[in-house]
């Protein structure tokens, strides 16, 4: 009766510990999200400008509008940018002027970019 008792008991014990187990398991186990990185101006923001804004607001272009061509220039108008890239090309003010208007991922893009904190690098 007694091997019976100790028997169980150990048998008791082995089973409760098998359920106890690192959290570290079960974390690894779990699906991570990917980290998402931050828009930044160098990276994701610059490239668009050039493209879309040259040459009439890079002066060593031969642009004589605003210049867009630092960082600091193109954070200081963001808002006025964003106005402007989302207007419809039949729109007074609408930019790029004379091209077609950006798409949604590029307009996205530099939205992004404001909502992240406008990130240089």
């Amino acid at each position: 009766m007694r091997k019976i008792c100790v028997s169980l008991f150990l048998l008791g014990t082995a089973v409760a510990f098998s359920y106890c187990g690192s959290s570290k398991k079960s974390a690894a186990s779990s699906p991570v999200a990917p980290v998402k990185s931050k828009v930044n101006y160098e990276a994701n923001v610059l490239s668009i400008i050039q493209t879309n804004c040259t040459p009439c607001h890079f002066p060593d272009k031969g642009g004589n509008k605003k210049a867009l061509d630092s960082y600091s220039s193109v954070k200081a108008n963001v808002d006025e940018i964003i106005r402007r890239i989302e207007l419809a090309p039949t729109e007074r003010g609408f930019m790029p002027n004379r091209k077609p208007k950006l798409s949604d991922t590029a307009i996205n893009v530099i939205k992004q970019w404001k909502a992240d904190g406008l990130v240089d690098k």
